[in-house]
């Protein structure tokens, strides 16, 4: 058992989690990936809690009890608000933008009913919802800055009432932008937006703007009624940049500003919980400047608010943190008194109390959590020996408390607690009989002086709770300490007591989901602890270095770099991962580390005289790098870079990745690979030797190809392994200069050396044959000297047809990340758990993390693929291209989850900004027209021209397609799109298309043959626009094959479909837009006029009638627009 650090500052006050709420999230299947909480409101009574699939859960406070559940239609659920002085009433924002208000009518136990449903805010985003404090009116507030109030008029109010008001919904005013928060007091109406914050006075209709100084971002505001208690007017606080806050009075005017950034720099207190051992690290870090979503008042001097790191409580009149705790991920807190319930981005809710540390500890000791309660004292020594603490927690707790611990496993905890108690209680002899004396006929308390307080017991009980023993104590405190009815929430989880560990069948689901995060969970601002043990990986390496005295020294270095157990703990990325590199070490068999070290007795120099040549050869090629008449010409660049590379491959031959260690491997190597491909195709010639005579061209091109695959499967066992450290200590300055040289060598296909053959000339049999070997040696050569992420960029854009040479970095990658224990625990857990994982231990920017992707969509398929649209743009559509190259359909359900990710309005522009190069654009589109699409027998005939309807059939990706034609670009590359949409049946898109390239004969054409006259109405439709379309759409009508045939719909039906494209139909749209008696002389020119019905006839008496008074209206009103105007003059 490890010693319980002690907590200097005396803390009074401590956050605590007594209840988890995972089992009731489990109950209610919020705890899926598919259905998750995502909002959150409380009230005296009700937990609401909105879901992700428009449900709304009602739990009772009291119990936890679900009951009742509100499902909506109109999307997932953004926001809840619980009117707080009728419990009967709460309301509910939608995704669409709608608000709905429930009466849940539990007084008369009937059902739940929807008494309004405000459309005022559809389409946009609803930020905030308030209830009046005092009437049942609802405030609204959206992402526009619109702010509009619904008041209800319901059977608990005068029904007369509701015929004197005309319009339920009120719009309130409408600010600059975002309303970030909403809050009501005593007829004012408080706005938090973006900029700035408002004052409203509701029944005046005045407005006032809260202090001078603007503000970018999301600040919250809130009122502090505490004073109206004492008859003064309340305050309100409004949250500013830089950790601070104003005071405002209640008339808007500001008073003053609290400055907290410095108050900030001092640890966080753990939070109390079941889930792990409080942890508190005495590391004072720097001033923390935060900006404050939202505010909140709290119990009741205190306002509360949260940022991404944590949560924070001030006590803002006496400018004071009463403590700031780290928990993270929060999305949203509800609060009710002295209650938390925090909403976390993983659709998680945690519930939380404000609780002084001797309640805290007391209702630990009720529940029986000895371990945690001991801890707990133990970390607020100071808090606990205060005077008032000794009221609570009297010393007859603190001894059974001490009773209850197990002396094998909690030895150090109960020595601490015995020095709690000494403390506590000095040991005097008269003070301790003179109390005891007291106590036996009269109950007492200790004041702050010292001073004993007799009280009488004929007075009542009021101070039985501090004389009585533990075993006699009662739950009928002012708190409520209702527990779940399960036995797992009854019994404390193993890992809290000091027993033995064979009551592990009593662990609770809580403890079991957070034990892998027990360590890392509150370590505050990530300091390693020194109690931990060392990974298993760590371990290992130290018994595979202790192997051989020459691993020792080439790793000498290496070996002084310790792992932190923590994993968000990395250290800072250099120019080339460096650091993620020199965590990982090539083993060697025992058998070879023998061969090596007798070498280095006896003929290895040292390992500077090593590098020497190698120094050289590279400050010589950065030096002639400098010269732009090499750097700007392609061939002397090359032959700078081959010299330098032959030294590399010369200095680096006894540690080269093939296996062989002596200092001529190189040349060795480069011989045997000739007499290889030599014999290879001596042994092809005389075996195909009349083959060919016949086709000699035919036949050489098959011996190329069969000798580079023999050498290349020759080659295989021996290129399975990465050089991704370095075989010996190199520089910083060495090491970046490598690095750069050996990047450019990739990125200019640089690769190998000259392999003469025995004529002398130079074979480039290797290259030429199979060029992506030559990249895949080199990769695992010399991995370790690579700049990563420019290598990752240049094997996309030089073998983007070659996905041998990504599968080879991606194995690289993995190789250096598998020391990692990240890497190992990504093993276990489903996708969400790895996702989180990665989120937490992974850096974004780090190289490393594509091969982490790689290996969840290895495990997961296309689930991850979609999932990976989160680490945008650390991971970018090209990389996702190789990454599934097998399988591009996947690659499009990447795409199209990206792109949608983004707001509606921001979709082309994202779109257009992915299209790098601009060749992408046609690969894309036929890959979109070319996945989860119709067959082709239902969008066009056996001519090549649509089927009727077919337009309306579901393309799988058709919005994905819609936005890259939209886009603007070059009239070739608009041809070749029409070109893809036709072939392949499109015609929404071809439609488009041809009317933006003016081809609009084509688009009325297929009009005609889609048989659809919604095509040519409405604000989008295709009208033609002048007296030629109309006669040529009219006579594409006449020429239409006319036999009858029944339309059948989409969905099966005859007759059931879109209006159908006839004579008749265009005959009464050529009315509308051009009038009846053009439209009649047109149709008669046309020699239509026959088979036009009666509709058509008293259609055009219609207009005709309507034209006429329209053009007589026009005249009454310009003749008294005429004379008004004359009576002006007059």
């Amino acid at each position: 058992m490890t010693f319980v650090p002690v907590i200097p500052e005396s803390y009074s006050h401590v956050l605590a989690e007594f209840e988890p709420l995972d089992p009731l999230l489990s109950a209610l299947r919020l705890d899926s990936s598919r259905l998750k909480c995502t909002s959150i409101a409380v009230s005296r009574k009700w937990l609401a809690l909105g879901s992700s699939g428009g449900g709304l859960h009602l739990i009772q406070k009291e119990g936890w009890k679900h009951r009742l559940f509100l499902s909506h239609r109109e999307g997932a659920i953004s926001q809840v608000a619980c009117c707080l002085h009728d419990d009967d009433y709460v309301a509910v924002a939608t995704s669409q933008g709608l608000v709905v208000v429930w009466e849940l009518n539990q007084e008369r136990r009937g059902k739940p009913e929807q008494i309004y449903v405000s459309s005022e805010h559809k389409g946009r985003k609803v930020t905030a919802l308030c209830w009046d404090t005092a009437i049942l009116r609802v405030f609204v507030g959206d992402h526009v800055g619109k702010v509009s109030a619904i008041k209800l008029n319901t059977s608990k109010q005068a029904k007369a009432a509701a015929a004197f008001v005309m319009f339920p919904v009120q719009t309130i005013t409408t600010v600059d932008s975002c309303v970030v928060q909403l809050d009501y007091l005593d007829g004012r109406l408080l706005i938090s937006s973006l900029t700035r914050s408002f004052l409203c006075d509701t029944e005046r209709e005045k407005f006032w703007k809260i202090g001078n100084k603007e503000r970018d971002g999301e600040y919250g505001a809130c009122f502090f009624p505490e004073r109206c208690y004492g008859g003064q007017q309340p305050l309100i606080y409004c949250a500013r940049p830089g950790s601070r806050m104003w005071e405002v009075n209640f008339d808007g005017e500001v008073i003053s500003t609290h400055q907290f950034k410095k108050l900030l720099s001092l640890p966080p207190l753990p939070v109390i919980t079941l889930r792990s051992e409080p942890q508190y690290d005495h590391t004072v870090g720097s001033p923390q400047s935060l900006s404050f979503p939202k505010l909140l008042h709290l119990s009741e001097h205190c306002v509360l608010t949260w940022t991404e790191r944590g949560i924070y409580v001030f006590i803002p009149q006496n400018v004071q943190v009463l403590l700031w705790s780290e928990v993270k991920e929060i999305q949203d807190v509800a609060v009710y008194k002295n209650e938390l319930f925090c909403l976390h981005l993983n659709g998680k809710v945690s519930h939380l109390s404000l609780v002084s540390v001797e309640r805290c500890v007391e209702r630990l000791l009720r529940r029986g959590l000895w371990n945690l309660a001991a801890r707990t004292c133990c970390l607020f020594q100071n808090s606990v020996i205060a005077s008032r603490a000794r009221k609570t927690l009297t010393i007859e707790k603190l001894e059974h408390l001490k009773s209850q611990l197990d002396h094998a496993t909690c030895s150090d905890l109960i020595s601490q607690l015995e020095e709690l108690i000494l403390k506590f209680e000095p040991l005097d002899s008269a003070c301790s009989s003179r109390r005891s004396s007291i106590s036996s006929h009269e109950s007492f308390s200790i004041l702050d002086s010292g001073i004993y307080r007799i009280i009488s017991s004929r007075r009542g009980s009021q101070s039985d709770e501090d004389s009585c023993s533990l075993h006699s104590q009662t739950l009928s405190e002012d708190e409520r300490l209702k527990e779940f009815t399960s036995h797992q929430e009854e019994e404390p989880p193993p890992d809290q007591c000091c027993g033995s560990h064979g009551s592990e069948d009593n662990v609770s689901h809580a403890s079991v989901v957070f034990e892998t995060d027990k360590n890392e969970t509150f370590l505050p601002f990530g300091i390693p602890l020194s109690f931990r043990s060392p990974s298993p990986l760590v371990s290992l390496q130290a018994v595979k270095e202790s192997v051989s005295s020459f691993v020792r020294k080439t790793t000498e270095k290496i070996g002084t770099l310790h792992t932190s157990p923590d994993p968000k703990v990395r250290p800072e990325a250099r120019g080339d991962e460096q650091s993620s590199e020199e965590d990982v070490s090539s083993v060697a068999s025992p058998k070879e580390e023998d061969i090596e070290e007798k070498k280095e007795v006896t003929s290895q120099p040292p390992e500077e005289d090593i590098l020497q040549e190698l120094k050289v050869a590279t400050t010589e090629a950065m030096t002639k790098l400098q010269d732009p008449l090499v750097l700007f010409e392609p061939k002397s660049l090359r032959m700078v870079l081959q010299e330098w590379l032959s030294q590399l491959e010369q200095t680096f031959a006894m540690k080269d990745f093939s296996g062989i260690s002596d200092a001529g491997s190189s040349s060795m190597k480069s011989n045997q690979d000739v007499l290889l491909l030599n014999e290879l195709k001596k042994g092809i010639l005389d075996e195909d030797n009349e083959k060919e005579e016949r086709n000699s061209l035919g036949g050489e091109e098959t011996i190329d190809q069969t000798a580079c695959e023999s050498l290349s499967s020759s080659r295989e066992p021996s290129d399975d392994l990465f050089q991704v450290c370095s075989p010996c200590t190199i520089a910083k300055d060495l090491q970046s200069d490598l690095a750069e040289l050996t990047t450019l060598c990739l990125e200019l296909n640089v690769l190998t050396s000259k392999i003469k053959s025995t004529s002398g000339h130079v074979d480039y049999t290797l290259q030429q044959c199979s060029p992506e070997i030559p990249a895949c040696q080199f990769l695992k050569k010399y991995f370790f000297l690579l700049d990563l992420k420019r290598a990752k960029e240049s094997i996309k854009l030089s073998y983007p047809n070659s996905p041998s040479v990504w599968d080879t970095f991606i194995e690289g990658l993995k190789e250096m990340a598998s020391s990692n224990p990240t890497y190992m625990e990504m093993e276990e857990g489903d996708l969400p758990t790895r996702l989180k994982l990665l989120d937490d231990s992974v850096p974004f920017d780090s190289p490393l993390l594509i091969a982490y992707a790689t290996r969840l969509y290895e495990k997961f398929g296309e689930s991850a693929l979609r999932s990976l649209i989160r680490f945008y743009p650390y991971i970018l559509p090209s990389d996702i291209m190789q990454l599934c190259h097998h399988h591009p359909a996947q690659f499009l359900a990447y795409l199209d989850s990206l792109v949608k990710s983004r707001p509606e309005d921001q979709r082309s522009s994202f779109l257009e900004s992915l299209l790098q190069p601009e060749s992408l654009r046609l690969d894309w589109l036929l890959l979109a027209v070319s996945h989860d699409v119709p067959p082709s027998t239902s969008t066009m005939d056996d001519e090549g021209y649509p089927r009727p309807h077919s337009h309306l059939l579901s393309w799988g990706y058709s919005q994905l397609i819609l936005h890259l034609i939209k886009l603007p670009a070059d009239f070739t590359t608009k041809e070749k799109m029409t070109d893809i949409c036709r072939s392949c049946g499109f015609w929404p898109g071809y439609l488009t298309l041809c009317l933006e390239l003016e081809r609009r004969r084509e688009a009325f054409t297929n009009i005609v043959y889609l048989n659809d006259m919604s095509l040519m109405e409405g604000n989008n439709g295709w009208i033609p626009e002048t007296v030629e379309e109309w006669k040529l759409l009219l006579h594409l009508i006449q020429n239409k094959n006319t036999r009858p045939a029944p339309q059948v719909s989409l969905n099966g039906n005859l007759n059931d479909g879109p209006s159908p494209i006839n004579v008749e139909n265009v005959a009464l749209l050529l009315a509308k837009a051009m009038g009846p008696d053009r439209a009649w002389s047109l149709l008669q020119e046309c020699g239509l006029a026959l088979e036009l019905s009666e509709k058509f006839t008293r259609t055009c008496d219609v207009l005709r009638i309507a034209e006429k008074r329209q053009r007589a209206l026009i005249q009454s009103m310009l003749e008294k627009c005429d004379r008004f105007l004359w009576s002006q003059q007059a």
